[in-house]
């Protein structure tokens, strides 16, 4: 009687075994495992058995195969058998999890929906699985961009984990909260919130690596809100806070102790993504101050870093970090006169937009903007016009529309064909912004030395070109030494003059070189696309096409 109990036992475990020997194979043998495992039926299993083993196939064949009818089919069996099994929570939540995954990849977001909602409100005693699902389901009105019903399913999450007594997973809910109402630019509300985080994330005595990624978490959302407000000065202290936090991270080591509290077996990010991640808003801080060699600097580091970490891990958010930081690097190879690397890094974001159709639709805008003022440093204005006013139709940022809309602008103006009123520039150093100033000080002095005042413009000039060179920004030192090679000759310095006419000659060179680089790559083409996914294939062309006038 015995051994007839133990049988089915018996062969379960070993067809498990034998699946799971080909699942890990090297290169794993999926077909194998899932005949291995379609055999277990042929028994007539029990309930629990049954279930488990649909959960297994659904999910070997919905993260290893293209079959998601298939996989959908055992999901939604194990589902249904586990909700009549009692105290069968992991498997039955686990179900619901990844079927829900599963819809939202064939788009079929309202059968994810109600099914989430369903598991969230029968979870209610199994904290881990309610807090997990909470999140997902939080995470799916995020990417449809009903941030609104997000941020009140995490204020929900937030409460529930007080209630269980989490205050890790509390201030993880809160911090994702404080980081939606900083994409609806509800400052009045992040405000608080992030007061309110702080105070929890110090008083949380747990884990060290969990204490010390909330602390990353929630010093990454107050360098935001300071960038976003443009504080650039202002943020160099919790950037200082937020750098030495990622420090003392990489020297500890990961505790295998699991928490007591199921609800606070949760991590915000790898601290290797986190890493890169804190390289990330130090770009953006080094880009707003106008420090463009830093900028280069760690975006080179945060690209070697992101490579190693994409060969092992194929996580979307590394091709997100990856795309953000390219975006950030066009933009200084742009400025500091070097089009031909940064036409071919915009080919490495178009790239990783062709992998990934979400990606693609969330840096569409983006990536059109840095094609069009790529078109305006080569020259190529029509091509600009229709770069900027593809990607106006594609953004619905306030900020990346304002400007896209400015630059569009300085087309319209430079193309000679219509006219705008120009307003009084005022200026303010107060925050740092290096580039604005550097700008601002050479358009000044192009005004004082039209009105014919010599003196306020050299005052300007001159200090322009010193910022400029500690940017440094290629376009704004060429504008300033020509300026300051007639404004010399008009006052009568001729060593000056002629100083500042070899300084000219010289940015006009490095300009024209790179400029003829730029335009003779195949790379180049990308100009003329306007519509749909980024082509594949881009053909080679019979060197620049271009007008250089502009540039010299």
């Amino acid at each position: 009687m015995a051994s007839n109990v133990e049988a089915p036992e018996r062969w379960y475990l070993a067809l498990l075994g034998f699946a799971e020997h080909f699942r890990t194979s090297s290169p794993p043998k999926i077909r194998l495992c899932v005949h291995c495992l379609q055999a277990v039926f042929q028994f007539k299993p029990p309930q629990r058995i049954e279930a488990r083993t649909h959960l297994q196939l659904g999910s070997v064949l919905y993260h290893h195969t293209k079959n998601s009818e298939l996989a959908r089919n055992h999901l939604e069996k194990a589902w249904y058998i586990s909700q009549q099994v009692p105290q069968f929570e992991d498997v039955k939540f686990e179900a619901a999890s990844i079927l829900s995954e599963l819809f939202c990849q064939q788009n079929l977001v309202d059968s994810a929906k109600p099914l989430l909602r369903k598991a969230i409100q029968i979870s209610q005693q199994t904290p881990y699985w309610h807090c997990r699902l909470l999140f997902q389901l939080a995470q799916l009105h995020t990417l449809e961009k009903d941030l609104v019903s997000a941020c009140d399913l995490l204020g929900v999450g937030a409460e529930y984990a007080r209630v269980v007594g989490s205050e890790y997973t509390r201030a993880l809910f809160l911090l994702s909260k404080g980081m939606l109402l900083l994409m609806e630019r509800k400052l009045g509300e992040v405000h608080p919130l992030l007061t309110l985080c702080g105070t929890i994330v110090e008083n949380w005595q747990g884990n060290p690596i969990q204490k010390e990624s909330l602390r990353v978490f929630f010093l990454v959302l107050q360098v935001t809100h300071y960038l976003d407000a443009g504080q650039v000065k202002s943020v160099k202290p919790c950037l200082k806070q937020l750098q030495q936090c990622i420090q003392t991270i990489s020297t500890l080591h990961d505790d295998e102790i699991l928490p007591s509290n199921p609800a606070d077996l949760f991590h915000w990010l790898p601290k290797e993504h986190m890493c890169v991640l804190v390289y990330l808003v130090t770009v953006m801080h080094s880009m707003q101050a106008g420090y463009l060699e830093k900028a280069q600097k760690y975006t080179d580091k945060a690209l070697m870093q992101l490579e190693k970490l994409k060969m092992l891990d194929c996580s979307p958010i590394l091709s997100t970090f990856q795309v953000i930081l390219l975006e950030h690097i066009i933009m200084c190879r742009l400025v500091t006169g070097h089009k031909a690397t940064a036409l071919q890094e915009i080919s490495q974001v178009c790239q990783l937009c062709q992998q990934s159709p979400r990606l693609f639709t969330n840096h569409a805008a983006q990536l059109h903007t840095l094609l069009g003022l790529y078109c305006i440093s080569v020259n190529c204005m029509d091509n600009a016009e229709a770069q900027f006013t593809t990607a106006l139709r594609l953004t619905t940022h306030q900020e990346l529309w304002t400007y896209i809309v400015t630059n569009l602008a300085s087309v319209y103006i430079r193309e000679g064909n219509r006219h705008q009123e120009v307003k009084t520039l005022k200026m303010s150093n107060a925050e740092d912004l290096n580039r604005l100033t550097a700008c601002s000080l050479v358009l000044l002095g192009h005004i004082f030395y039209v009105l014919g005042n010599h003196r306020e413009s050299n005052n300007m000039v001159v200090p322009a070109m010193q910022l400029a060179s500690k940017i440094p920004d290629m376009s704004v030192q060429l504008w300033s030494s020509a300026l300051l090679k007639d404004l010399n000759k008009a006052l009568g310095n001729t060593m000056d003059a002629h100083e500042a006419a070899q300084m000219h000659q010289n940015f006009s060179q490095q300009l024209l070189q790179d400029h003829i680089a730029a335009c003779s790559l195949p790379e180049h083409n990308l100009i003329s696309w306007t519509d749909g996914p980024p082509p594949v294939q881009i053909q080679a062309q019979n060197g620049p096409t271009t007008s250089l006038a502009s540039l010299l």
